[in-house]
């Protein structure tokens, strides 16, 4: 009996390990992936795991292993996938990108902000270029370039810090390169409350004037319907719909609960905060639910 019980507790499923410490002490494990969505996953992970053990040298076969071990959840794989690329081709931009983006994922924000501002330098005065999509969008067409990324994801771990002033230069210095409409709402909404925390109320309503009814967005409609709340053309309640939990959902939350913050509403930017965070804890990778535990974490 004793031996059965063993070889019982041996076949057992283990738990998954976690993959980062929320900024609240909580242990962040990968999140459940439905079984089609895994399955296509997987099988992506396979062939990029096939094409980097026949090119184990080049830096694209390791970009791509690093980015399907991501989507799986597998972010400390990834973090070591783009740690060895660097060591191979440490002038390379695109593997600092890829795995601060990931530091972010797990909390790490200074080796983010490290990696993101070596990546800067190794991209000073050269030509940007379209970064291709791991998840491609409705229309299957990139929206982000190299540099508009490393920008970008530097100006979030600046604001994830609470550095607002940092986070403010590389988002003006994205605005630079922010080509097309989902670039520019993007890097508006981030550079928008960033600006609002620090209370700079004019200056940040002026970068709104460009965003206006009718633009063509393809994937941040969430960023461009929260950026014509901040314009006064939309209202808060507009964009809440009851009972989801989604990242859309995530992403709205966060965006009244800042604006809220900004504007000296501290109650009702409570309560969106821990929404996000007690209601909808699988998407703890999302930006906006990173963002929410910094700003719960620095009310304690």
């Amino acid at each position: 009996m004793i031996a059965l019980l063993l070889l019982l507790l041996t076949v057992q499923p283990q738990p998954p390990r976690p993959e980062a410490t929320s900024l609240l002490g909580k242990p962040l494990v990968p999140a459940p992936i439905a079984a089609d969505t895994r399955r296509t996953l997987e099988e992506n992970l396979k062939k990029a795991e096939i094409e980097y053990g026949k090119n184990p040298d080049d830096p694209d076969a390791t970009i791509w292993l690093g980015r399907r071990q991501a989507y799986l959840g597998r972010y400390r794989e990834a973090i070591e996938t783009y740690s060895e690329g660097i060591e191979k081709h440490p002038d390379d931009a695109r593997l600092y990108r890829h795995r601060g983006h990931r530091y972010i994922t797990v909390r790490e924000f200074a080796r983010a902000i490290a990696d993101f501002t070596k990546a800067a330098e190794l991209v000073a005065g050269k030509p940007d270029q379209v970064e291709p999509d791991g998840q491609p969008n409705a229309r299957n067409i990139p929206t982000s370039t190299l540099q508009s990324n490393i920008y970008y994801h530097l100006g979030l771990a600046h604001y994830l810090s609470r550095d607002y002033a940092k986070a403010a230069e590389a988002y003006a210095k994205c605005m630079m390169v922010s080509k097309n409409p989902d670039m520019l709402v993007a890097t508006t909404y981030w550079y928008y409350l960033t600006l609002a925390r620090q209370r700079k109320t004019a200056e940040a309503m002026t970068l709104l004037e460009p965003i206006s009814a009718g633009m063509d967005i393809i994937e941040n409609a969430s960023y461009y319907r929260l950026l014509r709340v901040f314009k006064g053309e939309l209202t808060p309640e507009s964009l809440l719909a009851p009972g989801s939990a989604g990242l859309d959902t995530v992403t709205t939350k966060y965006g009244l609960a800042a604006w809220h913050l900004a504007a000296g509403r501290k109650d009702a930017a409570m309560t969106l905060l821990r929404e996000i965070v007690d209601g909808v804890p699988q998407q703890w990778p999302a930006f906006g639910y990173i963002a929410a535990e910094a700003d719960l974490a620095s009310k304690r």
